[in-house]
């Protein structure tokens, strides 16, 4: 997505986007950040949005450094945690060609890379190499495209939400759709958003300069997925992939 969509979305972003925080009830990723904390370290929330982390990892670290590549965001996680005296905020475009990034020996990049620009998303995760140290870990959260599939395969099944899942109509439409998804690109409200495959990520991330040491499924309530999803509907339960990497180059 580009800058001016974020721009647009901050001032109700607390209420459009989806708070992984909240909604991780095993707590997760709380458990690696909390694995690699220290006083010592430095740590970066890369798309740090309206900065819902910053709770978590401000008293945890010696320094964050909070990056979004919406002013008015920062803004927002500015006015909201004015406690916190050791963050600083700076607005980047990770996905920019001139990205000037500060390594911290940890870091944090949750649902950030969502953009259905291949170019973009490249640029991104090579950027990450620059944000860590070598040696050091980052975690990310990132939509799972199995889930997203699973979803379909569900909803059609108990034939969930019938009117929110139209069949698609519109020749030029549904070719659209059809070429996206084979490249993980799903629409959320209308919008592509990239989704990936575990392997996928795996790949990427080691082209990126990472080991994936981790792989967990953050799950959450059907209720994420669905108006109305049945009440037998229990397991399997939906998931983003969280993967935790290891700086190796």
């Amino acid at each position: 997505m580009k800058r001016n969509y974020w721009e647009k979305m901050a001032d109700t972003y607390a209420e459009e986007i989806f708070d992984v925080l909240h909604n991780d009830k095993k707590a997760l990723i709380r458990t690696v950040i909390e694995k690699n904390a220290g006083k010592n370290k430095t740590v970066i929330d890369i798309g740090c949005a309206i900065g819902k982390w910053l709770p978590v990892l401000a008293p945890a670290f010696k320094k964050v450094i909070a990056v979004d590549i919406s002013a008015k965001n920062l803004e927002i996680a500015a006015s909201l945690y004015p406690q916190y005296t050791n963050v600083e905020y700076l607005r980047m475009d990770m996905s920019g060609k001139k990205t000037t990034i500060p390594a911290c020996d940890f870091g944090i990049c949750i649902n950030a890379i969502l953009t259905p620009d291949k170019k973009a998303r490249d640029t991104f995760f090579a950027a990450l190499g620059a944000c860590i140290k070598k040696g050091g870990r980052i975690v990310l959260t990132i939509p799972s495209l199995e889930s997203h599939l699973l979803t379909g395969i569900v909803q059609h099944y108990y034939k969930v939400d019938k009117k929110y899942f139209p069949k698609e109509k519109n020749g030029k439409e549904a070719l659209r759709k059809w070429n996206n998804i084979r490249q993980g690109n799903a629409d959320i409200d209308d919008v592509p958003h990239k989704h990936y495959l575990k392997e996928e990520l795996q790949l990427l991330l080691a082209e990126a300069g990472f080991a994936a040491e981790e792989f967990h499924k953050i799950e959450y309530d059907w209720s994420t997925e669905f108006h109305n999803p049945p009440a037998r509907l229990k397991e399997p339960k939906p998931w983003d992939w969280m993967v935790v990497g290891r700086r190796i180059k």
